[in-house]
């Protein structure tokens, strides 16, 4: 009976925690556009994007992963034998590189909250895409985990991916020009 309560309680930190990804990279877009107005607009939208990033990603965001996290690794002791199965070492590994993906995301937070902008707002909306295509992958994997499918299913997305980022590249290179 725990381990459904586990589940719940897990399900809804991993929304939480996507939904503060998804929005703390769109912020990130709001402030670097800002940091590019003329004043007083820039200082005005940059103190205001600041309070809201630094709240999002401290009170629902990195709370929401660590929760996320600790439940799945609770869950993952009352069910370990799910660790032998194919399709959950595959999960945890986008679970690996979505916590890499926070971990960027917290520097880049650093970055901005410090006034320090290294990238456009195009190269953040292209990067927002990573939390999406992590959440489609475990999504499918966990609902295909006992066909095949879900390999099929997972390397495909990851060659949709390849292949978005490489036209998005080429077509920034073409508008360059």
């Amino acid at each position: 009976m725990i381990y459904n309560y586990l589940k719940a309680l897990h399900l809804i930190f991993v929304i939480t925690w996507f939904a503060g990804l998804f929005y703390v990279v769109r912020l990130f877009v709001y402030q670097i556009e800002a940091h590019h107005k003329p004043s007083p607009e820039k200082e005005i939208l940059g103190k205001q994007f600041k309070i809201m990033t630094h709240r999002l990603w401290y009170i629902i965001t990195w709370p929401s992963m660590i929760l996320a996290v600790l439940l799945g690794i609770w869950m993952l002791t009352q069910r370990s034998v799910l660790l032998t199965d194919t399709w959950m070492q595959v999960k945890l590994g986008f679970v690996l590189f979505l916590i890499v993906y926070h971990l960027v995301c917290h520097k880049y937070f650093k970055q901005l909250q410090n006034d320090v902008v290294k990238h456009s707002s195009n190269y953040m909306r292209l990067f927002n895409e990573g939390a999406t295509l992590v959440l489609f992958a475990v999504i499918f994997l966990v609902n295909f985990r006992y066909s095949m499918d879900w390999l099929y299913g997972s390397l495909g997305l990851i060659a949709l991916a390849l292949l978005l980022m490489l036209g998005f590249k080429a077509y920034k290179r073409i508008r360059e020009r």
